[in-house]
């Protein structure tokens, strides 16, 4: 097997098909209602992990100023691409900037703090995302919400070794061609929380031929994040919500 490369790492299949893959990912389905329900109408938002920027447009869309902030530089590059192919009017309502959700500081406050598609969870439970908490209420109005999208700790146990030849998504590439996906490995550690894989991207060309080969580790952690957010001076709002079977929304209230 070639090297393992990060997760949306530079030159990462990962990075390069991250707007396909959601996409097709049928569990990320309505994320964008809720969190626009959590804002006052027009209301400024802060989006941590903005990644391609997926959430930030949608929310734009929606008629809302949102700052979309992400630490790498790959998947920015995307969303600033994407940003210049739209309307003026949309467009101007967005910026996206280079940073780190665990020690960010804007001197500025928003509404709503967004942290989609598990985005604390790819940083250890523990004083990452402590700081990101604490990042969180830093950049919140008094009174303002924190939403957090976060995995099923019951389902992260179940994890077993995949069969590492089954493909889990093969999805046409626009131009031609396919993309498919296949888990190579899987293990969960119970003492750190944390689900390990490693994802195999096979891109292939209009005759079935491959063209390129990535193999990416993702990890994904999780705990219990009410403890920590407190700590941050965040309170749980309501019951986590429910979303797509996977994970839960989190939200949590600047007091």
């Amino acid at each position: 097997m070639a090297a393992i490369k990060p997760y949306y790492a530079p030159g990462s299949l990962s990075a390069a098909f991250y707007d396909l893959v959601t996409a097709a990912d049928a569990a990320l389905a309505g994320d964008v209602a809720v969190y626009a329900q959590l804002a006052p109408a027009g209301g400024s938002i802060l989006e941590l992990g903005a990644g391609s920027g997926r959430v930030t447009v949608a929310l734009a869309e929606r008629g809302f100023p949102v700052t979309g902030i992400d630490i790498s530089r790959a998947m920015l590059a995307q969303a600033e691409r994407r940003r210049a192919g739209l309307a003026p009017e949309i467009a101007e309502r967005m910026a996206f900037r280079l940073g780190d959700m665990t020690a960010l500081d804007l001197k500025r406050r928003f509404d709503l703090v967004v942290c989609p598609y598990f985005g604390l969870a790819h940083v250890p439970a523990g004083a990452a995302w402590k700081n990101s908490f604490a990042t969180a209420a830093r950049h919140l109005a008094s009174g303002g919400l924190a939403a957090f999208h976060l995995p099923l700790l019951a389902l992260m146990r179940q994890a077993s070794q995949p069969d590492p030849k089954a493909v889990v998504l093969d999805e046409p590439i626009p131009g031609g061609g396919r993309l498919r996906l296949r888990v190579l490995e899987r293990r969960f550690r119970e003492g750190v929380g944390r689900l390990e894989q490693v994802i195999e991207y096979e891109a292939l060309d209009a005759k079935g031929t491959t063209v390129r080969r990535s193999a990416e580790r993702l990890s994904y952690y999780m705990a219990d994040p009410a403890p920590l957010a407190a700590a941050a001076g965040l309170a749980l709002d309501r019951a986590p919500i429910a979303l797509g079977g996977v994970g839960d929304i989190w939200v949590f209230r600047n007091i």
